[in-house]
């Protein structure tokens, strides 16, 4: 006997939003299956208010009733008997963050909640890493979003220290992240890394899927250091314009992918690690993951 239910999960970050919807698949005696049924991502580049002037702009708040409106009429076409909506970076720094919330509940239905960095954390690393780690080895986990970066350590297949810190891509490009910022990241990392001797590295987020997309490399194959670091002079020697009419890149990812890799780098830099696995997860598998296993 075979049950499949639908669940979906709503991404507010600070570059873009996503709603997944998934399938989740019961069978007596076997494990629960969860599969993308569909993703859709909308461009609405909060961070650039919420890191700017502090509040999210009357333009924006229309957009983003209108995307909720959207996604609350698909969730409706695909049946989703559950969901949840997670806002992050962005709307947590709004000073407006909560009012937007309000309004979005009267005009589109959608509840959203508003999370810490540290829930943020504990919801991408409830997506079920257990396929992918090997208890024998440890691993950095390090999600880039827009406006924060979570890092999670696992050793033996168990999260053994977690942290996020408020560096993102679009923080990175309003230039907004001070040396002081990189020093902390730099002196964490190499402190819960130090007992270690070999570490793996996990990154999740738009950035590094799509790099790994434009490897060509099979799933479970990693990307070296040395092929990132490639990467990263190819792309910082073209233009933005470059990025988007040569390699295809959407407009609002064509600008992000550099200071992400950023981040990537140096982690991998500070932690030792020279390689990075790039499993399809993120905080929108997390939240569905949460929410079936009853985590949140």
């Amino acid at each position: 006997m075979i049950t499949i239910k639908k669940y979906a999960a709503i991404d507010i970050g600070s570059n873009a939003m996503r709603l997944l919807v998934a399938n989740i698949v019961e069978q007596k005696g076997k494990e629960t299956q969860f599969s993308k049924s569909s993703l859709v991502r909308v461009p609405i580049r909060l961070g650039q208010d919420a890191f700017t002037v502090g509040e999210i702009t009357d333009e924006n708040i229309e957009r983003m009733i209108d995307a909720m409106k959207a996604f609350k009429l698909l969730m409706k076409v695909h049946k989703v008997e559950k969901y949840m909506a997670c806002a992050t970076s962005a709307m947590r720094e709004a000073y407006n963050g909560k009012e937007v919330v309000e309004l979005i509940k009267k005009k589109a239905d959608i509840k959203i909640e508003i999370i810490d960095g540290k829930k943020e954390a504990a919801i991408i690393a409830s997506t079920d890493l257990h396929h992918l780690l090997k208890t024998d080895q440890t691993y950095l986990y390090v999600d880039v979003g827009g406006g924060s970066t979570e890092f999670s350590l696992f050793a033996e297949g168990k999260i053994v220290a977690s942290k996020s810190f408020k560096i993102g891509t679009v923080r990175l490009l309003n230039n907004m992240v001070n040396d002081i910022v990189w020093q902390e990241i730099e002196k964490w990392i190499k402190h819960v890394t130090e007992d270690y001797e070999q570490i793996n590295m996990i990154g999740s987020g738009g950035n590094i899927n799509k790099v790994f997309k434009m490897s060509g490399k099979l799933q479970e194959k990693p990307l070296s250091y040395m092929y990132l670091n490639s990467q990263f002079s190819f792309l910082n020697g073209l233009s933005y314009e470059q990025r988007i009419a040569e390699l295809g890149l959407n407009a609002d990812r064509a600008d992000v992918i550099i200071p992400a890799l950023k981040v990537y780098l140096n982690a991998m830099k500070w932690s030792g690690a020279r390689n990075i696995y790039v499993p399809k997860i993120g905080l929108s598998d997390g939240i569905v993951k949460a929410m079936y296993y009853n985590k949140i």
